[in-house]
């Protein structure tokens, strides 16, 4: 069996997605939840240090940031256990699956925000190899969630990427 783990009644999930399927697709999204957390954590850290002349805007985009991540971690974790599997919950589980890396030290507001480009678009990666099985096993719960990500991860990638121009 994989990192993931079935529920208890997991024999009674008959969603009409295979249980190979299924599985497939939570040990993806896991990544992709992992990778979210990480990033939340990351942005929450640097809404509360920002400093600078930029101090006031990034202060706020990075709230409104990870107030969105909050609510897309919740969505993620509810479609694994939708699919019939326990969500990773624990920081040490995410830093196990997660490719987005924690940092230490306080950047300044430009690092921060090149650091937050470079998650983004990690996590975009991430999404887009968590995408394929989901086609493949026909999950559109799971595509139209991860269609949504790559939109709002696209458009903040950009929007920070902007400060930087």
């Amino acid at each position: 069996m994989s990192a993931i783990t079935k529920i208890a009644n997991e024999t009674n999930v008959d969603i009409g997605i295979s249980t190979e399927n299924r599985e497939v697709i939570a040990e993806v999204l896991s990544k992709v939840l992992a990778d979210s957390y990480v990033l939340y954590l990351k942005t929450h850290n640097y809404h509360w240090n920002v400093t600078g002349k930029l101090f006031h805007s990034l202060h706020e985009q990075f709230e409104e940031q990870y107030t969105e991540l909050a609510e897309a971690i919740d969505e993620i974790a509810e479609r694994i256990r939708a699919l019939g599997f326990h969500a990773p919950g624990t920081y040490k589980e995410f830093q196990q699956l997660a490719s987005i890396e924690e940092e230490g030290g306080q950047p300044d507001a430009m690092d921060m925000v090149k650091r937050l480009v470079w998650d983004h678009e990690q996590l975009l990666r991430t999404v887009r190899k968590a995408l394929k099985p989901a086609k493949i096993a026909d999950d559109e719960a799971t595509i139209d969630l991860l269609t949504q990500r790559l939109n709002t991860h696209s458009k903040t990638a950009w929007m920070l990427r902007s400060h930087l121009e």
